[in-house]
């Protein structure tokens, strides 16, 4: 009996939530306008969680002082500015100088490919002419789309000052939310506790606990993981004399943050960069960053995520692709940590149901 009044709860609760996500999709002008709002108020929100997650191990260690929360909180502050006016006064300028070289050096690159493409057309029979076809046609096709891509250009730039100026107040807004975090973010899982009963506070902070550790794996052992592959790729790419080494080296820093993905993502403008430089190149980049991971995955990720995630690499690459074609580029960055939540919540959800079923069998005996 207990058994089917569970499968029904269950069963309700599903069609609740099917039937919630079909109203949203036939009412989406009624909640568009709501999930922009929300989208705009998680933008900051997000950043200071992460920054959060990133400066709780500060927290601590001046904590271990006995400095007064406050002061310590100031002292993450006056860190996290040193940090980007170090940044901004030593590593952009070289980072956006060797950009803007990258990008006065692609025509040159360009050239090269168009004489490379031009003496192989010249041995039609070692290209096939389905493939001289299809090249043809798509360069017949071009100036048909030029007009569509120019009307989608204006339509993404004034998308763009938009998103730009919403950005600029999520950031302006993080600092808040970030001290507030700091402040009283210990204080809220008591809080919460207030409204429970016992055995189920219990639970729920067992629950709260676990996605805590899990987002704290993920956040903190991501990006410590990408900046020493950043800093890896950067020694490779200078021993091989890798020209704008420090940007390609910031770039496979930032897309490592992508599990599994992120690497190849990384290699990708690396190989170019270095086969127009050096054909041999392509050779040592992709060493370079083959032994990067390898160090990664061996000596760093095991002694700073641990086995906390317990997720396997098909299973995070198939989410991020999933991830990616429903949600796009911020899709493909939240998959994992979403992914991994969820499936802390659902594991915890069972073991408790399975502990309950078994108390009541041992309660019969």
């Amino acid at each position: 009996m207990v058994r089917n009044k569970r499968f029904f709860e269950v069963l309700v609760g599903l069609i609740l939530i099917f039937l919630l996500i079909w109203l949203v999709s036939i009412n989406d002008f009624i909640f568009m306008p709501l999930f922009k709002l929300v989208g705009a108020v998680a933008f900051p929100i997000i950043g200071a969680g992460i920054l959060y997650y990133l400066t709780k191990p500060l927290m601590h260690f001046f904590e271990r002082f006995r400095i007064h929360r406050i002061v310590a909180i100031l002292m993450v502050f006056v860190i996290i500015l040193l940090v980007a006016f170090l940044f901004v006064i030593y590593i952009w300028p070289i980072v956006r100088d060797q950009t803007a070289n990258l990008i006065k050096g692609i025509p040159a690159m360009v050239k090269v490919a168009e004489d490379f493409i031009s003496y192989w057309e010249t041995n039609y029979t070692i290209i096939p002419d389905q493939v001289l076809q299809a090249v043809d046609d798509f360069a017949d096709k071009i100036p048909s789309r030029i007009d569509d891509i120019i009307n989608h250009l204006f339509s993404f730039v004034g998308g763009l000052i938009g998103q730009v100026i919403s950005i600029v107040a999520g950031i302006v807004l993080i600092p808040f939310f970030l001290f507030f975090m700091l402040k009283d973010g210990e204080k809220l899982l008591p809080f919460i506790m207030k409204f429970f009963k016992p055995k189920k506070a219990y639970n729920l902070r067992s629950l709260l606990l676990k996605i805590n550790q899990v987002l704290t794996a993920f956040i903190q052992g991501q990006l410590i993981v990408s900046f020493f592959v950043g800093v890896l790729l950067l020694i490779g790419y200078s021993i091989i004399g890798l020209d704008y080494a420090l940007a390609l080296a910031l770039f496979g820093m930032l897309t490592n943050v992508i599990p599994y993905l992120g690497p190849f993502l990384a290699v990708t403008p690396a190989i170019i960069v270095g086969a127009f430089q050096d054909p041999w190149n392509i050779v040592w980049v992709s060493i370079i960053m083959i032994v990067a991971q390898q160090i990664e995955s061996t000596l760093i990720s095991p002694n700073v995520m641990g086995q906390v995630l317990h997720l396997h690499p098909l299973t995070i690459i198939t989410v991020i692709l999933a991830a990616g074609s429903i949600a796009g580029f911020l899709g493909i960055l939240f998959a994992v940590p979403f992914y991994a939540v969820i499936r802390t919540i659902i594991i915890h959800f069972y073991e408790t149901y399975v502990d309950s079923k078994k108390n009541r069998e041992d309660a019969l005996f």
